[in-house]
């Protein structure tokens, strides 16, 4: 819609200013129109645009989070500097080869996204913990349990002290959880880096003077390693979403 307003705009004023024998006015209003309408149909253009405009909110993203998370920041700077390279060597090859791997690009481009978002998910996660201290929740753990063995079977003080003991218990257990979800995203981004630079020379060794087998064989194999990269970020998206909130786990 937004790229349709400039060309009904124009068009518009272009037609009311003919109307009214302003001729000047109404051919500037047609050259916009023209201009408008190129860029409307212009559907290669319009994607590439997006596509790089999604590069760079990726990589406004990962330098966020690199800000945020020290720890992180030379891992999100090279994330940004892979995906860079990755779309330069798409633009490296023949003009031919774009539409054969438009989508896979863009799919990759996603997927940094989503590893800005794990990567996020990560720094919160591993910023709760530091602030935790689970060996006192252990030890009151163990005074708890201590309490309910003098306390006699079936009274309110006893059930009282049952609930509190199976929240600790439950609290533990979901520092425990983010702990799984630090490893998991860990491994995760670790092989996104990887496949992120395999990918980018795998996309330099393209050549147009290839024979056809070797030219269809090469394009198949990056790509199922693109779906393979897909299912992989989407089957940890989903492992992790089931983390508890650091925001929801506090201290009873």
């Amino acid at each position: 819609m937004l790229r349709l307003a400039p060309l009904g705009a124009f068009s518009g004023l272009g037609v009311f200013a003919f109307a009214d024998a302003a001729y000047f006015l109404a051919g500037v209003c047609g050259l916009g129109a023209t201009f408008a309408g190129k860029r409307l149909l212009d559907r290669e253009g319009n994607a590439r645009r997006e596509l790089h405009k999604r590069s760079r909110e990726n990589a406004y993203e990962l330098k966020r989070v690199a800000r945020e998370d020290k720890i992180a920041a030379p891992q999100m700077t090279r994330l940004a500097e892979l995906q860079n390279g990755l779309l330069e060597s798409w633009e490296l090859l023949p003009d031919d080869y774009h539409p054969m791997l438009e989508d896979d690009i863009h799919t990759i481009v996603e997927e940094v996204e989503s590893a800005a978002k794990l990567a996020r998910r990560r720094a919160a996660l591993r910023s709760h913990l530091d602030r935790v201290d689970r060996k006192e929740i252990a030890r009151r753990i163990e005074s708890l349990e201590r309490d309910i063995h003098d306390l006699e079977e079936g009274s309110a003080l006893r059930t009282t002290f049952e609930s509190a003991l199976s929240g600790r218990r439950g609290e533990l257990d979901g520092y425990e959880d983010m702990l799984n979800g630090i490893s998991l995203v860990n491994a995760q981004l670790e092989g996104a880096e990887s496949l992120l630079g395999s990918l980018r020379g795998d996309l330099l060794t393209l050549d147009a003077s290839m024979n056809p087998y070797a030219l269809d064989s090469g394009l198949m194999r990056l790509k199922e390693r693109v779906a393979l990269f897909k299912k992989s970020f989407d089957d940890v998206s989903y492992a992790v979403e089931s983390i508890p909130d650091p925001e929801q786990v506090t201290l009873r």
